[in-house]
């Protein structure tokens, strides 16, 4: 059993940045969990996975496109995606909480010894 504290291991943002600040949490079997933190106006520009995702707002306010849709991401909201499609995340300028927190869990499926 893994246990992560997410709130507590998720890295600080760094509004002087384009970006979001980003940090591997776990790689385990089948799945790799990363945490990426937003200031208001900071995003992720179109991009595609190699593996299916999950994406989860932790915390905070978060706008996730992908195929001409956008989808408000609150604390709560889930959405998977397949290996290759194309999406983004954009935290928005106005966006009430410094900090915005998105868990991805990229699918790998892959085994690893230990």
């Amino acid at each position: 059993m893994t246990v992560l504290p997410l709130t507590e291991q998720a890295p600080a943002p760094n509004p002087q940045r384009p970006r979001p600040a980003v940090k591997r949490l776990l790689q385990g079997d089948g799945a790799n969990l990363i945490a990426f933190t937003f200031a208001p106006g900071q995003n992720l520009p179109d991009h595609t996975a190699a593996h299916p995702i999950i994406v989860q707002c932790v915390s905070g306010t978060l706008d996730f496109s992908s195929g001409g849709d956008t989808e408000r991401l609150r604390p709560g909201t889930v959405i998977h995606l397949r290996e290759g499609v194309m999406h983004r995340v954009d935290c928005p300028a106005d966006a009430a909480e410094e900090a915005s927190v998105l868990l991805l869990t990229m699918l790998t499926g892959e085994r690893h010894q230990g």
